[in-house]
């Protein structure tokens, strides 16, 4: 079987209670949920969290709340490992044997189920992870940095007289997901490497919501993608 993990505590501080805050008409959260649900690929849709008020937001929008996540585990130190490694281990506790595990970030309102299937399908006996990410917008070997005396540094001068489109495509994680098989997050693989495939998404469907400027942008460009093509 294969369960979704969406990590959501309460103690958000760049934007307080972003994970239930409404967003384009509904809470931020249940955006993930119903995307997780509607792809049909997970026998349980579980919310992680150490809040009593985002447990009860998350099972109105369809997801199961099992157990309450410790405080130990929902600080600003916590890792998605290690709160995937909490769920794992209720999950052995009461006996589900579990195929692949799908840990999703409680804000990624633009997150597919068609994305969720697709990195799905890239798991393997040789591929242990899968997750979506962005290309930059200009290539980053022609980045530069400020100097000590304020001029530009470039990060890369042998790249200085390369053209952009003779540069190797560079790419970053998009936040959205993180799939991998039940044997992979309980040994704490390596993420990156030979044995981690990736899809790519339009920076569109990507944005990152840190501050209250990205929220605002978010949900102009969310309700202009839902929006009726005519």
């Amino acid at each position: 079987m294969n369960i979704a993990i969406i990590p959501a505590r309460g103690g958000s501080k760049r934007i307080p209670r972003k994970n239930i805050r409404p967003f384009c008409g509904r809470p931020m959260i249940a955006w993930p949920i119903k995307a997780a649900i509607d792809s049909n690929l997970f026998d349980q849709v579980i919310v992680s969290t150490d809040d009593d008020e985002i447990a009860e937001v998350a099972r109105g929008a369809g997801a199961e709340t099992p157990f309450m996540r410790p405080a130990e585990l929902a600080d600003d130190h916590t890792g998605t490992s290690d709160v995937v490694s909490h769920a794992l281990s209720w999950a052995a506790d009461i006996g589900l044997e579990l195929d692949a595990v799908c840990c999703i970030y409680a804000t990624a309102a633009f997150l597919s189920g068609e994305d969720l299937r697709s990195a799905h399908s890239l798991l393997s006996p040789d591929c242990d992870f899968a997750f979506p990410a962005v290309r930059y917008g200009h290539p980053p070997q022609r980045g530069f940095v400020s100097g000590d005396g304020g001029h530009p540094e470039l990060l890369n001068p042998e790249y200085e007289e390369t053209r952009t489109q003779d540069l190797q495509a560079v790419f970053h994680d998009a936040g959205q997901f993180y799939w991998g098989t039940r044997d992979a997050w309980m040994d704490r693989r390596p993420f990156f490497g030979q044995r981690t495939r990736f899809i790519e998404l339009p920076q569109s469907r990507a944005w990152d919501i840190d501050r209250p400027d990205d929220w605002e942008i978010a949900e102009h460009l969310f309700a202009a993608m839902r929006e009726p093509k005519r």
